[in-house]
């Protein structure tokens, strides 16, 4: 034989791997006559591989034609201000690096809220905000606590990190138990409004947990505040160890842009860039800066947008409770819906047919409900029309 075949595959079975034993054959030996056995420890790499169940994004159909009611997104474009932005924008400032302290968006950030800019961090969308926030505030070693029906990545990133958890049992009508939050911990992390629910917790209750953990980081994931619900912004004046995360990802339109920010006192935020700076100190693009400062000085469109997704919400709350649907209460631009007689999964896959994609999770206790972004009213009457169809 001229050339050395070190190994040759089996034929895998459904549930095999490459690097199962059963699927390698004898070595040959090599022109020089030696075992080549190189290639038989190429499992102890993987000793030291960290293993994490990823996150599972919602689905970005690349079909045209669809109704797309299943990531959150807002259904109207960003500030007109942000397109001038985008127009004018001089390419030639693509092939310096950005900005790393993000000045110009953290100075407008800092004026629209009335906060210092030394308060405020920004990072590559809210995910990039809190994934940081793990790896700076969470090191006692002992369990972060946050709810069992809640963002699905939060445990993702604490497997990720090796942060040990406990998932807190929402009660009877999806709320947090602000009690449970009281025993000892090594941080707390919860949205409000949560996702997926959709719920609020008052601004009090809020208050009475971060007022019973002193002496841990508590985040407070303000992803959807935006849609009618009363921000703990002006808590962090009050409490230096308390930080509200926002997006722009949702109200200001511009998911596709990857803009997230918080809120903390000066040490807190001081020590978040400290990681940051250890981590990827240049985090957005020039692009993204300009355009998100353009955004957040348009004060006028994002409320108009914010208003009008209100209230398709509310309308849609009565048109799916006579469709059978139920659902808590939302502040958030999405409903979380579950129907008196059909299975949510089935349902689910009926809209798909119909080309409209809601989110379904198929997970325990929230397995019978669909997560329904608000659209525009077009939009929401053709899901209406195939809900009737589907559960009629």
């Amino acid at each position: 034989m001229r050339f050395p075949f070190l190994y040759a595959f089996t034929n895998l079975g459904k549930d095999d791997t490459l690097l199962s034993e059963k699927n390698f054959v004898r070595p040959f030996r090599t022109r020089n006559n030696k075992l080549n056995t190189g290639e038989l420890k190429m499992n102890n790499w993987e000793k030291n591989v960290r293993k994490v169940e990823p996150y599972t994004p919602g689905e970005q159909p690349k079909e045209s034609g669809i109704i797309k009611l299943n990531t959150n997104e807002n259904p109207y474009p960003p500030s007109p201000k942000v397109t001038e932005v985008m127009k004018n924008f001089d390419t030639d400032n693509l092939r310096k690096y950005p900005d790393p302290g993000i000045s110009i968006l953290c100075e407008a950030i800092s004026e629209r809220y009335g906060v210092n800019k030394n308060q405020v961090f920004v990072g590559v969308g809210s995910d990039d905000v809190i994934a940081m926030s793990f790896l700076a505030f969470f090191n006692s070693g002992k369990p972060v606590f946050f709810p069992d029906i809640t963002y699905s990545f939060y445990d993702v990133w604490a497997n990720l990190y090796n942060i040990p958890f406990e998932r807190k049992a929402l009660d009877k009508d999806m709320h947090i138990k602000k009690e449970d939050y009281y025993g000892e911990n090594g941080g707390i992390i919860f949205p409000n409004p949560n996702a997926p629910t959709g719920l609020m917790e008052d601004l009090k209750d809020v208050e009475d947990i971060v007022k019973n953990n002193p002496d841990v980081v508590v985040i407070v994931d303000e992803a959807y505040i935006d849609f009618g619900g009363v921000s703990a912004l002006p808590l962090v004046e009050k409490y230096e160890n308390l930080l509200v995360v926002q997006t722009f990802s949702k109200s200001r339109s511009m998911a596709g842009m990857r803009i997230g920010y918080a809120f903390g006192s000066e040490k807190l935020i001081k020590y978040l860039n400290d990681v940051k700076y250890s981590f990827n100190s240049y985090t957005l693009t020039n692009l993204a800066i300009e355009t998100g400062s353009a955004a957040v000085r348009d004060d006028e469109y994002f409320r108009k947008t914010c208003e009008s997704i209100i209230s398709t919400r509310e309308a849609a709350k009565v048109r799916l409770k006579e469709l059978g649907f139920s659902f808590p209460d939302s502040k958030a631009n999405f409903i979380f819906a579950t129907h008196k007689s059909a299975y949510a999964g089935d349902i689910f896959e009926a809209l798909k047919k119909k080309h409209i994609y809601v989110r379904y999770f198929n997970k325990p206790l929230i397995d019978n409900y669909l997560r329904i972004t608000i659209g525009t009213p077009e939009e929401m009457e053709r899901l209406y029309e195939a809900l009737a169809e589907i559960v009629g």
